[in-house]
């Protein structure tokens, strides 16, 4: 295979500027996260994940042929940045602004999830051309970066907290080494929890006062619905 043209516009498409824009929002929650906005550095995550979502479909849609595999690095460059440094960075810094005593094992925990991302995602590059994949190989990095921020965002999640600083990286930790597990997951094809998913993340966004003693309800159920597809408990 031999590229003759290597103009940017030889290669990128309209599915491509989903996954920038899903990289943009993944820069925009580290950026959030250094200055300590805990929560909208959650939310722009989401947005991430949105967009992640997106792309694939818009591709499908337009019928994009991508001979020389620039969309599929692209979506992982940018899902690394938004799934894997990001959810660290968010991490990190809750511990730096509120428990500085655990910014050692913060940074390795976060570091970890960042290496395991990357080894992820370079695996389902190397494979996918080689296997008839019908789902996923280790855990999707976009379930393990909704983990963490919906954890963040139901109000269980207390900076003030080391319990609940310990149970994030527990979290982390065991959905970092379930991306590199042999694990095999379904693409999910569960159609009404799937709108039901986009109802709670919508619900998330604007955001609706929905809270049961100071717990957020559209983000406890989008973590509780997440955790079981990381556990395999439904299919």
């Amino acid at each position: 295979m031999r590229i003759k043209k290597t103009n940017i516009g030889n290669f990128l498409s309209i599915p491509d500027l989903i996954s920038l824009l899903n990289l943009s929002f993944g820069f925009i929650a580290i950026l959030l996260a250094m200055n300590y906005h805990i929560r909208l550095s959650a939310i722009a995550i989401i947005f991430a994940i949105i967009f992640d979502s997106v792309d694939g479909w818009v591709a499908r849609r337009v019928g994009r042929t991508d001979e020389y595999g620039f969309g599929r690095n692209i979506d992982s460059l940018s899902d690394l940045v938004s799934f894997g440094v990001a959810p660290g960075i968010l991490l990190y810094s809750v511990c730096a602004l509120k428990t500085p005593e655990f910014i050692p094992i913060s940074t390795i925990i976060s570091l970890f999830m960042v290496i395991t991302g990357v080894l992820r995602l370079t695996r389902y590059n190397v494979i996918s051309d080689h296997f008839d994949l019908k789902g996923f190989i280790g855990l999707p990095i976009p379930a393990t970066a909704m983990l963490i921020s919906t954890f963040i965002l139901t109000g269980i999640f207390n900076i003030n907290s080391n319990l609940a600083i310990s149970i994030a990286f527990m979290l982390m930790f065991i959905s970092s080494v379930l991306m590199i597990s042999n694990t095999k997951y379904p693409k999910f094809n569960n159609i009404k929890v799937i709108i039901i998913a986009i109802v709670l993340i919508i619900l998330i966004i604007i955001p609706l006062p929905i809270y049961y003693n100071r717990i957020d309800i559209p983000a406890a159920i989008l973590f509780i619905l997440t955790l079981i597809f990381a556990t395999k408990l439904f299919k």
